[in-house]
């Protein structure tokens, strides 16, 4: 069962059951190192909920009678942040709706079915499109750098089945860590300082894209992960840990080395860096 305090945080009514994802395991488990200096800590559902609402209130991301599409991976980050936003959804003031989607890219066997029970469980729509982009960049292109261009297939589909399930709004699973290593490409490989925006307007799709765990890092997804068992599914593409982004996270360890305080200070530096597109802070 929930401890007292994560009832307290979710403020479940009456009627609410504590939902079989979110059970607390007796069994006391040692801290799990899953990358690099990154090591789960446990993290409970009013940690993740209190940071995910900041990044909501600091920017505004979400307004009343918004319908709200997750981008669900099956990774242990958009499982994180389907948690947090089906929770947050039971106090926040604002009122909004929920469906979650998958985008397969036919690359093997992936099962989803955990995800799809999770979502059944929350009383969330969820869709999975089956798709080729998989055989497309691997087969037909043969693409040697393909995840600009899957990125791009991706979400492209995501935003058609979004608008097709009535959404205004879709969340990504982004965390503070992916602001630190995005501004770091963006410097390293096009020579500038940017990072993607916690808010995002897609005027062609008339979509908005939101980033509601920008202040999570990902130690902290891990340890949520590990706390609550999330049924992560195993990531089926071939360029899992070979892209430009997992050599700047490794570099980015390196540097941790000499001074443990790094990511902190890009992380600020990236807030008051008045980066374009990026929203006012409203807090």
């Amino acid at each position: 069962m929930l401890t007292g305090r994560i009832e307290k945080a979710v403020q479940h009514s009456g009627k609410d059951k504590i939902p079989k994802a979110l059970k607390r395991q007796r069994k006391k488990r040692p801290k799990r190192k899953d990358q690099k200096g990154l090591v789960g800590t446990h993290m409970k559902l009013q940690r993740l909920l209190s940071l995910t609402r900041q990044a909501l209130d600091t920017y505004g991301l979400i307004q009343d009678g918004d319908r709200i599409a997750i981008g669900v991976s099956g990774g242990k980050d958009s499982l994180t942040l389907l948690h947090a936003l089906h929770h947050l959804r039971r106090f926040y003031p604002e009122k909004y709706e929920l469906c979650a989607i998958t985008v397969d890219l036919g690359l093997g066997n992936m099962d989803l079915e955990p995800v799809a029970a999770m979502c059944r469980e929350f009383e969330i729509p969820y869709e999975i499109i089956s798709t080729e982009i998989g055989a497309v960049l691997f087969d037909i292109r043969k693409e040697t750098n393909p995840c600009s261009l899957c990125a791009k297939m991706r979400k492209g589909a995501l935003n058609e089945k979004a608008k097709e399930m009535g959404c205004n709004k879709i969340a990504y699973a982004h965390h503070r860590d992916d602001v630190i290593e995005t501004m770091m490409m963006s410097l390293f490989y096009e020579g500038r300082f940017h990072s993607f925006s916690p808010l995002t307007y897609l005027d062609r799709m008339d979509l908005t894209v939101i980033r509601p765990m920008i202040f999570v890092t990902e130690a902290d997804v891990i340890g949520f992960r590990n706390k609550y068992q999330l049924p992560v599914c195993k990531n089926p593409c071939p360029m899992d840990g070979y892209t430009k982004r997992q050599y700047i996270k490794d570099l980015i360890h390196k540097l941790q080395e000499d001074n443990p305080h790094i990511k902190d200070c890009m992380f600020r530096a990236i807030l008051d860096g008045s980066i374009k597109g990026w929203p006012q802070a409203l807090k």
